[in-house]
């Protein structure tokens, strides 16, 4: 394949995260591959994870942000009866412990206290920074860690599957979650230690039903010419479907392109919403106040369709 040129790409690729990459990784090959000049992703997957990573290029990388405060949900792989450094396979067995008898009422008790609000202590080989240092280069290091623990969301979490000592796990959290975390504090419920052996993301809100792409896809895109490769790409409103969307008449569309507030009236609904302009231009995302009125969050500089 030739040397690829970079040049502006604005919009969200679903990435199928392959086994063994860090999602830095994946980004970088994945925008290599599109050409894309700028990219970010929305929120870390383990090395050891698969799944979807949404990855923004160009000025959809103004929504990954806020993106990564997003719903996700998981299949997670546990394995009863050991834990770990790192509270997954990479790490080293710290305590081996008899895994009891296990029954649907014993399962659901260790699985009930996990569920709604909850609070949680991170891994310590997480990605979580004190003092500008992650947790996971100190942990390397050898220092001592202390974790603080933070308050998380988990709307589901249930048993899909169970084969011997092994529980494969449906999740459904809020950001900041760490299904690691949820693995340790299932095995200390239950009285024999567990950690995690496989995890997949399986969607992240919007993208509820995702088409994933793989970076072999790419790499088979990439072989046939760029407009292939760009189809891939999805465009930057299909990150705000799940939010109401406000189109603007000419006037509005002026006040809004000088920065203003835009006055849009008592019967505006409240909260985050998706701005259009008049050309028919995604303009900013934006947020619309108990008064109506519309204030820009992010704005986009995108080109006129």
């Amino acid at each position: 394949m030739s040397r690829r040129t970079f040049h502006d790409i604005h919009g969200i690729l679903l990435l199928d995260k392959p086994l063994g990459l860090s999602s830095n990784q994946a980004l970088q090959t994945a925008r290599r591959l599109v050409g894309a000049a700028k990219g970010g992703h929305t929120g870390s997957l383990d090395p050891l994870a698969t799944g979807l990573l949404p990855l923004c290029f160009g000025e959809a990388t103004k929504i990954a942000g806020w993106l990564l405060g997003s719903r996700k949900a998981y299949e997670a792989e546990v394995k009863l009866g050991a834990t770990t450094t790192t509270a997954d396979l990479e790490g080293d067995i710290v305590e081996t412990r008899p895994v009891p008898e296990l029954d649907d009422a014993l399962i659901e008790a260790a699985l009930a206290p996990l569920r709604g609000r909850i609070t949680q202590v991170p891994p310590a080989y997480s990605a979580i920074k004190q003092d500008g240092v992650p947790l996971y280069v100190r942990a390397r290091r050898g220092e001592a860690v202390d974790v603080p623990s933070r308050e998380v969301d988990v709307y589901r979490l249930e048993v899909i599957g169970r084969a011997g000592d092994t529980l494969r796990l449906h999740v459904e959290c809020g950001s900041g979650t760490y299904v690691r975390s949820l693995a340790v504090d299932l095995g200390a419920n239950l009285g024999c230690g567990a950690h995690l052996t496989g995890l997949r993301r399986l969607w992240v809100e919007p993208f509820m039903a995702p088409a994933m792409v793989t970076l072999d896809d790419l790499r088979a895109a990439a072989e046939t010419g760029p407009d292939p490769l760009e189809a891939c790409v999805l465009p930057i409103d299909a990150g705000l479907a799940h939010i109401p969307r406000v189109q603007l008449d000419a006037a509005q569309t002026r006040v809004l392109g000088f920065g203003q507030p835009v006055p849009l009236g008592a019967g505006a609904a409240p909260g985050r919403c998706g701005v259009w302009g008049d050309d028919g231009r995604l303009m900013a995302l934006g947020e619309v106040g108990p008064e109506g009125i519309l204030r820009v969050l992010r704005g986009f500089n995108l080109p006129a369709p």
